[in-house]
């Protein structure tokens, strides 16, 4: 089972924040390591290549089998990469919001780079906090604490109408059609399980792959999405 920790910068010493931040989290979680320590989000005040140190550190400390970031953009990750190359790290992934409601991502070079560069690009959020699912409506609208593919449900009606036709059409829930979409265009999805039927639409989306023209009729009523300044820059 892979352990993801993720961690945000509170001290100008990127250094020692990284290294304590994933000792505390190992000893916390009652392991020796985990396998992919990420740090999420660029904005902290020190520098990339003391943060790069860090991580490598932590790798050579043996707290972590790897390290990656979290809502990076395509110029800070390539940054980050090229830091971590200097101690003989590679970069392992880049996890950022993605779905049929966020494709900022992929309309923006992102997905594309880290498949270039050997590195795994996961979603989270990827079925937009259920919006996805056909659980909520526009008379059943998510809570207002929902933020990921936060829309009113009246426009997203068209959105939710092709994925629960294709679903019909392929034999498997609204959520496995939209997991599908996400491996298709290029992302490992985190999705979160919390009761059986989470488990089944997981599994309902392997084993087969949206036609060329699913992918159209999907993206026809897809979202870009945005970025934020304060932390959600990939």
């Amino acid at each position: 089972m892979v352990r993801r920790a993720r961690q945000r910068y509170k001290s100008v010493t990127a250094l020692q924040v990284t290294r304590k931040a994933s000792a505390r989290l190992t000893k916390n979680m009652g392991l020796k390591y985990v396998d992919v320590y990420l740090v999420d989000g660029p904005i902290h005040p020190a520098s990339t290549s003391q943060a790069a140190k860090g991580m490598a550190e932590c790798v050579s400390l043996g707290l972590t089998k790897t390290v990656g970031v979290a809502n990076y953009s395509l110029d800070d990750m390539i940054q980050m990469s090229d830091e971590l190359a200097k101690f003989g790290i590679p970069l392992a992934t880049n996890q950022c919001e993605f779905s049929v409601l966020r494709r900022w991502p992929e309309l923006h070079g992102l997905i594309k780079a880290c498949r270039d560069r050997g590195i795994i690009f996961q979603s989270y959020s990827s079925l937009a906090q259920a919006r996805l699912t056909g659980k909520y409506t526009p008379e059943n609208p998510p809570p207002n604490n929902y933020r990921f593919g936060s829309y009113d449900m009246r426009d997203l009606v068209p959105t939710q109408d092709v994925l629960k036709e294709i679903a019909l059409e392929r034999g498997v829930s609204q959520a496995s059609v939209a997991i599908n979409y996400n491996l298709l265009k290029g992302a490992t999805p985190t999705v979160g399980i919390r009761d059986p039927k989470h488990a089944e639409d997981l599994v309902g989306a392997l084993g087969w792959r949206l036609t060329l023209r699913e992918v159209e009729r999907i993206d026809a009523v897809s979202m870009e999405g945005k970025t934020t300044v304060l932390w959600q820059h990939g």
